[in-house]
């Protein structure tokens, strides 16, 4: 069984006035207690990139008809890649051998996290629901949980699961806009299954992130795997282009490429990478279910759309699944 280590605060506090070894003041305990540092970059950490990546669908279905989905993936990773490479490029030179040590690994999440799973979302979104997306994208922390139990010997603890059913209720909320009988309605069609494909590629990838040593920098790796994911990505643009696909480049597609390009690509995959260094694979992917939440308030902010109940019963859902699920055993 993996256990997760949790830095702890020191047990003796030494104030003013009192002589070293001198028992604490207890009498103040608990009084004005303001949450800390370390909960507030948690906090951050589980709530950016969700935040990020809502606004990656909506921009990326606001482009369908003007750029191709590969030649967007493709277009964001290259933006991405030369705004990140300056700062990378000196963790990138001294951890090429280790790079080259872990080689099979750093492909597997390269191909994972930037070959298919954005490229998979873009495509599968030009013939498929919406809402089915959305609610197929919920499915991650499961799958992460899921295959991290089959694959890698993860312990799964019921907590986790009653968590991310509750958090996955508060998904249907909102997606089914408060009526369950739209379930029903929703087809199984072919952009559903490759919407499935990116879901499942987005697990191993996580999962992949966990089991890449401490040793080497995330801003790095980063760097790399976008080189490497471009290199996979290269023959299927190639191909978009020969079969007549062609972008129109215009002032929304090109504002619409630059938030794609810096915001989700590059911000919410350092946040990201953090995320599961510091809570592991299966706590860090419950802050995919904030994504839909997320959605809903850019919609209402850039759309015009108007907050209903089942909004809120949805956040009110999706929050109090993730705390219990991130609840530690023990203490």
């Amino acid at each position: 069984m993996t256990q997760h280590p949790e830095t702890t605060a020191t047990n003796h506090t030494y104030q003013a006035g009192n002589p070293a070894g001198a028992a604490p003041d207890n009498s103040q305990t608990g009084v004005n207690k303001q949450p800390g540092p370390a909960f507030l970059v948690t906090a951050m950490l589980l709530l950016l990139p969700p935040l990020f990546w809502a606004g990656n669908f909506i921009v990326g279905r606001a482009v369908r008809n003007e750029i191709p989905p590969v030649t967007l993936s493709v277009s964001r990773w290259i933006i991405a890649s030369i705004i990140l490479l300056p700062f990378a490029w000196r963790a990138v030179r001294r951890d090429y051998p280790l790079y080259w040590q872990h080689r099979w690994l750093i492909l597997g999440i390269s191909l994972t996290g930037i070959t298919a799973f954005n490229s998979l979302i873009y495509l599968g979104l030009q013939t498929t629901q919406a809402a089915n997306g959305i609610i197929l994208n919920s499915f991650i922390p499961l799958l992460i949980v899921l295959l991290g139990g089959c694959f890698l010997g993860y312990a799964v603890r019921r907590v986790q699961i009653a968590g991310m059913v509750i958090s996955f209720a508060g998904v249907l909320a909102i997606v089914m806009r408060g009526d369950l009988q739209r379930l029903a309605s929703l087809n199984v069609a072919h952009g559903d299954l490759i919407l499935l494909s990116a879901m499942l590629c987005w697990a191993f990838y996580t999962l992949g992130l966990k089991a890449v040593p401490a040793a080497i920098n995330r801003t790095g790796l980063l760097s790399v795997q976008m080189a490497t994911g471009l290199i996979f990505l290269l023959p299927f643009w190639g191909w978009e282009l020969a079969s007549g696909q062609r972008p129109v480049w215009n002032f929304h597609s090109l504002l619409s490429l630059a938030y794609v390009g810096v915001v989700p690509s590059v911000l919410a995959y350092l946040l990201y990478n953090a995320c599961v260094a510091r809570l592991g694979p299966a706590r860090a992917g419950l802050s995919i279910h904030l994504i839909p939440l997320f959605g809903a308030l850019l919609s209402v902010l850039y759309l015009g759309e108007q907050i209903h109940l089942y909004h809120l019963l949805g956040a009110v859902l999706i929050f109090t699944g993730i705390v219990i699920a991130s609840r530690s055993t023990g203490q």
